[in-house]
């Protein structure tokens, strides 16, 4: 998919640049889709695009990053450019993202907050294999909340309803 499906659906889109607007930038959209907020911790971002006709968002960084989530101890890679389908706690054909499974980087094409038990995240491959983890495992680094355990899955079963009324504005 890549910088040609971000050409192709800039037109339309809310466009960000700059490292700081662009950090805050992806935050809004991981808290109005209803995503933990520490899902994406992209650095020295250098755009942030969001088509919300199409659902389509895309980050764009500097270089590659790879982060360890250190509660689940997983290792996930973020290449220059994310790209992806954004809806109501779900992120789907996504690029650009890689985790570590037993020494191979397997990409990811889906993500998504279970509507009947918010306090869980399941990430999905191109061949359809998942794994589940607990939605604290990726919440922002420094949130208080979030350290104890507390208002992620509350604060994503909040935002999926606002994003439900966002969503069914943009349709």
């Amino acid at each position: 998919m890549g910088s040609q499906a971000v050409e192709t659906h800039r037109a339309g889109a809310e466009v960000y640049r700059g490292a700081a607007l662009c950090a805050e930038k992806s935050t809004e959209l991981l808290s109005e889709v209803g995503l933990p907020l520490g899902l994406l911790p992209l650095a020295d971002m250098e755009e942030v695009g969001y088509n919300r006709a199409t659902g389509f968002v895309w980050l764009r960084q500097k270089k590659s990053l790879t982060h360890t989530f250190k509660q689940i101890g997983r290792q996930v890679s973020y290449a220059a450019e994310v790209t992806a389908f954004v809806e109501d706690r779900r992120m789907k054909k996504m690029t650009g993202v890689k985790t570590k499974e037993l020494l191979i980087w397997v990409a990811l094409s889906d993500m998504f907050v279970d509507k009947d038990d918010p306090s869980k995240i399941t990430f999905k491959t191109p061949t359809g294999l998942g794994r589940t983890f607990p939605v604290t495992a990726f919440a922002k680094e420094g949130d208080p909340k979030a350290a104890k355990g507390k208002g992620a899955p509350a604060a994503a079963a909040a935002n999926g309803k606002e994003a439900a009324a966002v969503n069914g504005k943009a349709k």
